[in-house]
């Protein structure tokens, strides 16, 4: 990687910073900005207050930590600004926003919101702050372009507490399903170009959840418990039952995009539900589904779906989809490890939100990087000449076509 005090790295972070300081009415928190995210982006080895003073060569950590609880900027701002950029550096017709959750260790119970809960992404329940994220993928990249930070009940329900953690006063208790609905909400508001929504089961499952998704006219691909009832013509059933009356032809085998070591080959079955609730005789626009994925290496295993896309989509097409909720796990990966995401000290309310949104900033920038030279590199390459495969399908068998 270049520098990034040069080339071309310098060049778009100084574009970056244009697009976002003027969020900042004074110089001098504009300059604690522009410090603390290259800080974000430096071979700093703990991402803290302290390392990141030094890396900016300041004689205290006292003017960034100032910066994330004094003075007036607006995280909001930031994070349209990004989601903005991630928009022009990323976007893609088919674009898809992934929701999901993840856990921040933490000590203590004066972190706003810490108290021992589960973490899907740990697998284990401690004492952590839980963050509902939104990510953006394409196949440009893929990058974090929101948040909101979860508060339990034992933090709503003390108001002395929450003064404590300078937690808004209206702020009452909201669960991670209506959090991700803001999440989708603001990003269908916003310049991101958004085909699909998928989540995890924790989401999938909320019935509220998928109704809006609906009504807002955006396709969905959402994992689901084995428990999940389906409404069919002839009455309701769990989806692995409905599954488990899959003929063995309806299993096809399928890549769901590739992961670290390839690609992520399943058996797939797929299935559009009845339409049961149009008007007029009038063909609808989208078709719901159900969906399940089976591993190769123990078919026991199976994975479940359900699914609301535009009339004519294809089963690869919500395998794609299906397939893409794996890019948050990369994004949580990489902008803790790269970021500094998780490795923030604030606890107050406020000071959350501004941390961590300067480190989706500093991880969007890595990923338009990534993706510009991806782009040059295939800009590069010679182009390969490519025949016409002498296998062709016609009338549901597999032919050999042999030219004269």
């Amino acid at each position: 990687m270049e520098d990034l005090g040069t080339g071309r790295w310098a060049a778009e972070l100084e574009e970056l910073f244009l697009r976002v300081g003027g969020r900042f009415s004074r110089v001098e928190p504009r300059r604690r900005m522009r410090d603390y995210v290259r800080g974000l982006l430096g071979p700093v080895g703990r991402k803290n207050g302290r390392q990141l003073a030094e890396f900016a060569g300041h004689a205290t950590p006292d003017g960034l930590r100032r910066l994330l609880a004094g003075p007036r900027w607006d995280p909001e701002e930031i994070r349209d600004d990004l989601q903005g950029y991630v928009a022009e550096k990323l976007g893609r017709p088919d674009g898809v926003l992934i929701i999901d959750d993840t856990g921040f260790l933490k000590k203590g119970t004066t972190s706003a919101g810490v108290q021992r809960q589960y973490s899907g992404t740990a697998g284990r329940t401690e004492n952590r702050q839980m963050g509902v994220f939104a990510a953006y993928a394409s196949a440009k990249g893929r990058a974090l372009v929101d948040r909101e930070l979860y508060l339990p009940k034992s933090w709503t329900g003390d108001p002395d507490r929450c003064r404590a953690a300078k937690i808004p006063a209206d702020r009452a208790f909201v669960t991670k399903g209506e959090l991700a609905r803001r999440l989708v909400l603001r990003a269908l508001a916003s310049d991101l170009p958004i085909a699909w929504v998928t989540a995890d089961s924790a989401y999938g499952q909320e019935w509220g959840f998928r109704r809006f998704l609906e009504e807002s006219g955006v396709g969905y691909v959402l994992a689901v418990p084995k428990s999940q009832q389906v409404k069919s013509l002839v009455g309701i059933w769990r989806i692995d039952q409905l599954i488990g009356e899959a003929p063995d032809d309806a299993w096809q085998r399928l890549s769901a995009g590739d992961g670290a070591k390839g690609p992520r080959v399943y058996d797939w079955a797929a299935a559009q539900l009845p339409v049961i609730d149009f008007f007029d005789g009038a063909e609808p626009t989208h078709r719901r589904w159900v969906l399940a994925r089976r591993s190769l290496k123990r078919p026991d295993e199976i994975a479940y779906y359900l699914c609301y896309a535009p009339a004519g989509a294809t089963v690869a097409e919500l395998v794609r989809i299906a397939g893409s909720r794996w890019a948050i796990e990369e994004c949580f990966q990489a902008a803790k490890n790269e970021c500094g995401l998780d490795e923030y000290e604030v606890r107050r309310y406020p000071g959350w939100y501004r941390r961590i949104t300067l480190a989706m900033l500093a991880h969007a920038f890595l990923a338009a990087m990534a993706a510009a030279a991806i782009e040059r590199g295939a800009e590069e390459t010679v182009p390969v000449s490519s025949r016409p495969s002498p296998w062709q399908k016609s009338e549901g068998s597999w032919q050999l076509a042999i030219s004269t």
